[in-house]
């Protein structure tokens, strides 16, 4: 098996368009032989347990309304270029993601990681969920088949929060600035979300290089 470790963020809209086109590029290819793990990477670690106002967030990072609608602009037309409607209106306040990432963490214990994040992404871009509330992380996580008890109790508590913080300080002293992030069996570096062509040369080439 061939490892694609993913360091993302479940509110980066690059992070939910780059994991679109590798999945294309993975289903498009159905005799890989690669497996993935995601890890955590906090865009704003020091965001307030209870998040903020989206427009105030936006605004105060790009600089003003217009900065932060040209910016989106071009994120949604690219979405859409990859067939995702965003609905970045139905935004309201942009969380914290230590619980989110948190329940990653878990839901890669029972091999269902993949799809509590596509789960993740779909809640915080196309329905507008605050993806640090307790009642949201449970229901995606139901919706996978975990135990959402279990992982109600685990939320209430501080299971695994500071493990999370060191493995994103971890990612930032190695050097990753942004994501999405891929590290590709241990040794090829892909930046950004990269085209499904380029990950359809990129599993091609790792495949031959393999055989």
């Amino acid at each position: 098996m061939i490892k694609i470790d993913i360091i993302s963020d479940p509110i980066c809209p690059w992070c939910f368009i780059g994991k679109t086109r590798l999945d294309r590029a993975l289903e498009a290819n159905p005799s890989h032989d690669f497996i993935i793990e995601w890890h955590p990477f906090q865009l704003n670690p020091t965001m307030p347990e209870a998040g903020m106002d989206r427009r105030e967030y936006l605004e105060t990072k790009f600089g003003g309304q217009k900065a932060a609608i040209d910016v989106y602009s071009q994120i949604d037309d690219t979405a859409r270029e990859s067939g995702i409607k965003m609905n970045f209106g139905g935004i309201k306040r942009t969380p914290n993601t230590i619980n989110a990432h948190r329940l990653i963490h878990w839901a890669g214990i029972e091999g269902k990681q993949n799809a509590v994040v596509d789960r993740l992404f779909k809640a915080y871009f196309q329905e507008g969920r605050d993806i640090s509330e307790h009642f949201v992380l449970t229901r995606i996580a139901s919706a996978v088949g975990m135990d959402s008890e279990a992982m109600r109790r685990l939320l209430e508590s501080n299971a695994d929060t500071d493990d999370i913080r060191a493995r994103d300080a971890d990612s930032r002293r190695k050097g990753i600035q942004g994501v999405p992030a891929f590290l590709v069996a241990n040794e090829y570096v892909v930046q950004g979300a990269q085209m499904t062509d380029v990950w359809n040369n990129i599993i091609t080439e790792i495949q031959e290089s393999t055989k």
